[in-house]
């Protein structure tokens, strides 16, 4: 599915935050078919990752070496910094203020109030991720926290998110729109692994992907799991970053 756009309030972007983006690339370019395109010395290293041509991702180094590998959601917003006044407001904090990216946008990075951290991108130029929901691309944001009251307050707070209660998950819609998910991490998670969004890319086949992360150096969390959209499993990439995959029902 091709993307031109994002109404405000949706997720539009990742990108991943890592020790080694050399070996980052290889990875997730053995294991999507991305190709990461550097974006030159002005962006500090950060590369654009393509799928056909087309962004999908985005990776980079870490800002500080006491930073673990991550991924982060961005949602895009008008305004990134009357964002930041919605994030304190509801209780959240501001990790890195807004600033300009040239000719794309505006973000800045929060964190909720149980210490999940996000982003916001206000668009000037580039929307997001341009192809998701198939093989290769992003299909699926979810919050996965241990203090579910908490995040439903503040979500509901910041981007006017409405939770709606499914069996053993939680749905986030903007408007009738599906935006997100939330997950409550049970007894199958560490106990060291704190609130965090979640990244999903599409593969075909969920337990091909657990192959190839494992012959790629990455590691396996969460088995491969059926849920009722298809089978999905959590991984990490050989630097530790956590993502997972699905192989979608209807795909």
């Amino acid at each position: 599915m091709e993307r031109t756009d994002y109404e405000p309030g949706t997720p539009c972007w990742v990108d991943l935050g890592t020790t080694d983006v050399e070996g980052a690339a290889r990875f997730y370019g053995e294991l999507f078919g991305w190709t990461a395109v550097d974006q030159g010395a002005e962006f500090g290293g950060y590369r654009m990752c393509e799928l056909r041509g087309r962004p999908v991702a985005g990776l980079g180094p870490v800002p500080a070496p006491e930073v673990p590998p991550n991924w982060t959601t961005y949602v895009s917003v008008a305004d990134a910094d009357i964002a930041v006044k919605a994030v304190t407001a509801a209780g959240g904090q501001v990790l890195v203020e807004p600033m300009d990216i040239p000719s794309t946008g505006r973000m800045a990075l929060f964190a909720d109030a149980a210490g999940a951290p996000f982003g916001v991108w206000q668009p000037r130029g580039f929307a997001g991720a341009e192809l998701v929901n198939e093989p290769g691309a992003l299909c699926w944001n979810e919050l996965t926290t241990r203090h579910r009251d908490a995040e439903i307050a503040f979500y509901q707070s910041v981007f006017g998110w409405r939770r709606e209660a499914q069996p053993d998950y939680d749905v986030w819609r903007l408007g009738e729109a599906r935006v997100a998910g939330m997950m409550v991490m049970d007894e199958r998670w560490p106990a060291d692994v704190p609130d965090h969004w979640m990244v999903y890319f599409a593969v075909p086949d969920a337990d091909d992907a657990v192959a190839r992360v494992s012959e790629l150096g990455g590691r396996i969390v969460v088995p491969p799991t059926e849920v009722p959209v298809g089978r999905f499993t959590v991984l990490t990439d050989p630097q530790g970053a956590l993502f997972s995959v699905i192989a979608l029902a209807d795909a």
